[in-house]
């Protein structure tokens, strides 16, 4: 039996009604115990997301350093994100990620607030 390449396979599906794809995933399923539309939905989302922060200027504020004004720092921390004082405070004290995937306007912007309170921080 000839091995059928994958393209194949597309400009077969190509030729196929909606009905016919969905007998074909229900075989699949039975055959295999796998569902193929599962695994195409759960990797789009992951990829797509990949591909956004890649192009449109996501970013991330990650905290270095408090500095000296430690508590100049965490209420920005609690205006920018909504966080408690507990969790402001943690996160001051240890450092880290303090709003992810933010657009790259509004994180310059949150950069600029930390660094005016006396913080380290980069944008990844």
């Amino acid at each position: 039996m000839a091995k059928i390449e994958n393209k194949d396979i597309i400009e077969a599906l190509k030729e196929k009604t909606i009905l016919e794809v969905k007998e074909l995933v229900d075989m699949m399923k039975e055959e295999f115990g796998v569902d193929p539309s599962a695994v195409a939905v759960a990797a789009a989302p992951a990829q797509a997301e990949a591909e956004e922060s890649a192009t449109s200027g996501v970013k991330t504020v990650v905290l270095k350093d408090a500095g000296a004004q430690k508590l100049q720092v965490i209420k920005v921390i609690r205006e920018a994100t909504g966080l408690g004082l507990k969790e402001a405070k943690d996160i001051a004290d240890a450092g880290g990620n303090v709003k992810e995937g933010i657009p790259a306007s509004e994180a310059d912007e949150l950069k600029a607030k930390l660094e005016e309170a006396g913080a380290t921080v980069e944008l990844a």
